[in-house]
């Protein structure tokens, strides 16, 4: 299996974190909430915020019930106990009950938020041709349907977590701030003989730790969000390969190809794992302030209220209260210590997803200015012309020099030419895939225009549906697709138009193709372009197939581009690219002589 441009590594992530970057995703991302979806987006988040102040209040409140409790066991007052314990039923039921709001609407949120953003990537993927384009372009980007369907998941779902618990560890500080305040008071100490009185010592305790951790996560995890970046696109990679091994099984059967296939895979696997072992010590250095975090928050509060708690100046029930309001304001001062790992992931899935949506207007510029020389347009009439065209590659090598045809409408005509003259080229050119060079290439305006390859594209679902397609049936009745089948010689699938299959796994490639022609006498185009389409049939097959199409399709312009046919005496017109005496790809008429009807190649 040849490596192809879809499965080279990307360049480095760049490493740690890029504000202009996390900007232009709030940008794209944004979007959802000013849109059409607005209305929606801003429902769902003020329900979420309902729900948030609502824990908060219920979080203040189970704050005081420690005080009561406890006090009331340091008073050994069972009754004082028994009612609190009583009184926790109630608070235990408010809990749950926003536990379940919070759940809820942060869930409806994230899936909407997901769905628009995956909408606008998958608009904007499949207009244009971009699909067929960033595959195509030097630089083409790297898996872009990882990006759509993984990195989206990736950069919302986290982000809104990170919402909601900053929002509220803002609340919770600006609220548990003032019970560390008003409960803590002030610490006198003695030091050289001097009294010195630290006003609301609970809360600068708290300020001054929380600022030692929030400083030293982004020193020790530094390069978490590279190594993430990295990561993703060895898993994108490693799942492209099983992918490309499993819809080319049969050709490396054939080619006994099967160790090769288990060596790459091997090499693109091992690439994974070295990935994922540099995110892993990127991990392990992030968890020594985590773990140091998380065992110091419940000992630092009750050290520092120890010396008021001896000297009685606090109850058992008021340490146990400070002790948990200063934990609350850790949660704010702390957020980045505790979010950091989840933020260097959720950067480097966002990074990816600004760069897909980014790219589409890099290709759509790229393509513009490639284009910019050459003329799309209608026909004044039902011919198709090609004024002045020239055809070159991205680097400005003349591929086709310059032609001037008009190939009436209804006109047989058979296209061949030297391998590599440009054939192909002109084809997507007419497709309107190819827009490099000069000149003009019109086009019918309201005419159905068909192109079928060696390879046509067979999509999942059923029969009746793949005969169609890309319109969904629509009124075609079975006796017309029976009718195309047998046409074809795919008898034997007259009586499955309602079977659901993989269909270009299902049939040889002889029967793919003939079912992509059964497609064409059903659908009747009418202009037809068969590019090699008749390579995977035997000579007479062909000319059978051909007789069949002209039967089918009588007043189609049909442009066989390929090897030269059976029964060259079918075509009016033979053109032949070849090279001329000053070494360019020339369109020349070779015969038979055109008739007046038709019109010459200049």
């Amino acid at each position: 299996m040849p490596d192809s441009g879809e499965n080279q590594p990307e360049a480095s992530a760049p490493l740690g974190f890029d504000r202009a970057m996390a900007l232009r995703f709030n940008r794209f991302a944004g979007g959802f909430w000013t849109g059409e979806s607005a209305r929606l987006a801003w429902r769902l988040t003020a329900a979420l915020a309902g729900c948030l102040v609502l824990k908060l209040l219920v979080d203040v409140a189970t704050n005081h019930w420690n005080r009561w409790f406890f006090d009331a066991l340091e008073r050994r007052d069972a009754w004082a106990a028994a009612s609190a314990v009583g009184a926790f039923g109630g608070l235990f039921l408010c809990v749950a009950a926003v536990g379940v709001g919070i759940v809820l609407s942060r869930e409806r949120l994230q899936v909407r938020w997901r769905e628009w953003c995956t909408a606008r990537l998958l608009d904007g993927w499949l207009s244009n041709q971009r699909f067929y384009r960033l595959t195509a372009a030097d630089s083409p980007m790297q898996n872009p349907e990882y990006r759509i369907s993984d990195d989206v998941r990736m950069a919302t779902e986290p982000l809104t977590d990170f919402a909601i618990g900053l929002f509220t560890a803002v609340l919770a500080a600006a609220t548990f701030a003032g019970i560390l305040w008003s409960v803590g008071g002030s610490l006198n100490v003695s030091l050289g003989g001097y009294a010195l009185t630290i006003p609301a010592f609970m809360v600068l305790g708290a300020i001054a730790y929380g600022t030692v951790m929030s400083a030293l996560i982004p020193v020790v995890g530094r390069r978490l969000s590279g190594a993430a970046a990295a990561k993703n696109e060895a898993e994108a990679r490693f799942r492209f390969e099983m992918i490309r091994l499993r819809e080319n099984a049969e050709g490396v059967i054939m080619a006994r190809g099967e160790t090769d296939a288990r060596r790459r895979l091997g090499s693109t696997y091992s690439d994974l794992v070295r990935t994922w072992m540099a995110v892993v010590r990127q991990h392990g250095n992030v968890t020594w302030v985590m773990n140091a975090n998380g065992a110091l928050v419940p000992v630092v509060p009750l050290v520092l209220c120890a010396p008021k708690y001896l000297s009685g100046d606090l109850t058992l029930g008021e340490v146990m209260q400070l002790a948990s309001a200063f934990a609350q304001v850790q949660v704010a001062i702390s957020w980045l210590v505790d979010n950091y790992r989840g933020i260097a992931e959720w950067f480097a899935s966002a990074r990816r997803v600004v760069e897909l949506e980014e790219s589409y207007q890099a290709i759509d510029a790229s393509t513009a200015a490639g284009q910019s020389q050459v003329v799309r347009g209608d026909s004044p009439g039902d011919d198709i012309r090609l004024e002045g065209l020239q055809l070159t590659d991205q680097t400005g090598r003349v591929v086709m020099d310059s032609a001037d045809v008009t190939i009436r409408h209804g006109s047989k005509v058979w296209l061949g030419g030297d391998a590599g003259a440009g054939k192909s080229v002109l084809v997507r050119a007419i497709a309107g895939l190819w827009g490099w060079g000069a000149g003009s290439i019109l086009t019918p305006a309201g005419r159905s225009l068909n192109i079928l390859s060696s390879t046509p594209f067979l999509p999942s679902g059923s029969l009746r549906e793949t005969l169609t397609y890309p319109q969904p049936p629509n009124g075609e009745t079975a006796e017309d697709l029976r009718a195309a089948l047998n046409a074809c010689g795919l008898e034997r699938l007259t009586e499955r138009l309602d079977d659901v299959a993989r269909w270009d796994q299902a049939l040889s490639a002889s029967e793919r193709q003939r079912l992509a022609f059964a497609r064409l006498f059903v659908q009747r185009p009418d202009i037809v372009i068969l590019e090699d389409a008749l390579s995977p049939f035997d000579e007479a097959s062909q000319g059978l197939m051909l007789d069949a199409l002209f039967a089918a399709c009588p007043h189609a312009t049909i442009l066989l581009v390929g090897a030269r046919p059976p029964a060259p005496e079918r075509f009016q017109r033979h053109l032949y690219l070849q090279k001329s005496s000053e070494g360019e790809n020339v369109l020349v008429e070779t015969g038979p002589a055109a008739r007046p009807a038709l019109a010459a190649v200049s």
